[in-house]
């Protein structure tokens, strides 16, 4: 049954009720204060008549019972309105009647007694009687008189006439009212509705337009926040699903190219077709290329296990870990004609001194590799943040292009894949560092232009010591 539906029926249970109540009570108490004040009348009119037979009441014996009939004759004819009929009569006999309709006793009544009750007379009128007794000559008469409420139970119909048919009417309108505000109330609901069902169909992009300010507008900015989540949420997803088959597809190539090498050159000394100086260069290619699957798979290794590994930092010094590896790293880079140089602050932070190692290691071998062996200068600097540190790493190699920064730290992606396969590369060196930072609570910014050199910015906030 739909919520428009359910509204009118309460909508019209509830008029019922309430109107149901209010009229009854209504027309019920008019009626009994109409009949209270019928019974006040006719208990006047009564008391008037026996007081008249009272006065009377000097004539003792059966023969004063002629001027009592020729009294209550006269009463009868001034009091035409106030009773519709009236009957004394004694335990021998009836003595008077007056009126057309008979009077339904209620029983013999006691002197000085009056009984009053509503009863139906014998043509279905509605009756008023009241009875009572009196001492006459000492002898008991007694008098019953009668008045017609016909009327008043007329009234009581018409008003019940006329109330059903005004609750009839209301009842429709308020059904008409009630089921065309109710549609109005609930046409966000269905709007709201229709939108979910799209969205449940794969339309992420649709949104509830209602812009109402009840709870239902409110409603509706909750639902279209939670589907911008959502739609968010599920881009998050399908870009992690591109990245990972885009890793598989791409780990795939790197093992593919060296495991057919390594096949071809081990095929070919297995043949014994080669001479002692090929079989040499075979053989150190097919160690070549296992140190590089080897490397690959270390990498590899070491990123799961960074993923995996809830960190424990500790105090350390980064001018001391930068200095220490750039005595170890920098009379090999002299090699090869390029500059290492430092300019660090002094302090402590909170680090995981291994992993940062690792990440210095991985960025200054990178900007190794970007000098392409014909020198330059690569300079690292340290400054203290009030959470941890700022490392950068700076060199005057052949720089990045544009297009390629926002890539540099996804798994398996090179620049140049000929030069990097020639350098030994592997493509995960800076998915590492990125991993790293992030366990860190910090960052990885590349800032470069092609032919002038590339700097790049770590923030670690582990902490401060």
């Amino acid at each position: 049954m739909k919520l428009s539906v359910k509204l009118t029926l309460c909508m019209l249970g509830l008029l019922s009720l309430l109107f149901g109540i209010g009229g009854s009570l209504l027309i019920s108490t008019s009626f009994q204060v109409t009949l209270e004040r019928e019974k006040e009348g006719a208990y006047n009119a009564y008391q008037m008549v026996l007081g008249t037979l009272q006065v009377v009441n000097s004539i003792q014996g059966p023969s004063d019972y002629e001027e009592i009939s020729q009294t209550l004759e006269q009463l009868s004819r001034q009091n035409a309105g106030s009773f519709s009929s009236l009957r004394l009569y004694s335990d021998a006999g009836p003595i008077y009647e007056y009126g057309s309709k008979p009077v339904s006793s209620g029983g013999k009544a006691f002197p000085g007694s009056c009984t009053i009750r509503c009863a139906r007379g014998g043509d279905g009128a509605r009756l008023l009687t009241l009875s009572g007794a009196l001492q006459a000559g000492g002898e008991t008469l007694y008098l019953d008189m009668a008045r017609d409420i016909s009327p008043l139970f007329a009234s009581r119909h018409t008003q019940q006439q006329i109330y059903l048919l005004v609750f009839l009417l209301m009842a429709a309108l308020c059904a008409l009212l009630s089921y065309s505000i109710s549609r109005v109330l609930t046409r966000p609901l269905v709007r709201l509705s229709k939108v979910s069902r799209a969205i449940a169909k794969g339309e992420l992009s649709s949104r509830a337009d209602i812009r109402t300010g009840d709870e239902i507008g409110l409603l509706a900015r909750d639902f279209n926040a939670m589907a911008g989540a959502l739609e968010e949420k599920i881009a998050q997803l399908r870009e992690a699903v591109e990245r990972q088959e885009r890793f598989v597809g791409s780990f795939a190539h790197e093992m593919k190219t060296p495991m057919t090498s390594i096949i071809g050159y081990a095929d070919l000394i297995r043949g014994q077709t080669l001479s002692a100086g090929e079989q040499a260069e075979a053989a150190n290619y097919i160690v070549s290329e296992g140190k590089r699957l080897e490397n690959l798979s270390q990498k590899l290794l070491e990123l799961l296990v960074l993923k995996n590994t809830k960190m424990v930092f500790s105090k350390a010094r980064p001018a001391a870990l930068i200095g220490g590896l750039a005595a170890r790293l920098g009379p090999v880079y002299e090699r090869q004609g390029i500059v290492l140089s430092c300019v660090c602050g002094e302090g402590e932070c909170l680090l995981e001194p291994e992993l940062v190692k690792s990440l210095l290691i991985n960025l200054l071998d990178n900007a190794r590799k970007a000098m392409e062996g014909k020198g330059g200068r690569i300079t690292v600097r340290a400054v203290m943040l009030p959470d941890g540190c700022e490392i950068a790493i700076s060199d005057d190699g052949r720089g990045i292009p544009p297009e390629a920064l926002e890539h540099l730290t996804e798994a398996f992606y090179r620049v140049d894949r000929s030069r990097a396969r020639q350098q030994g590369g592997v493509g995960l060196g800076l998915a590492l560092c990125r991993e790293i930072a992030n366990l860190h609570g910090g960052s990885l910014h590349f800032d470069s232009r092609p032919g002038e050199g590339t700097t790049v910015t770590v923030k670690l906030r582990g902490g401060a010591a």
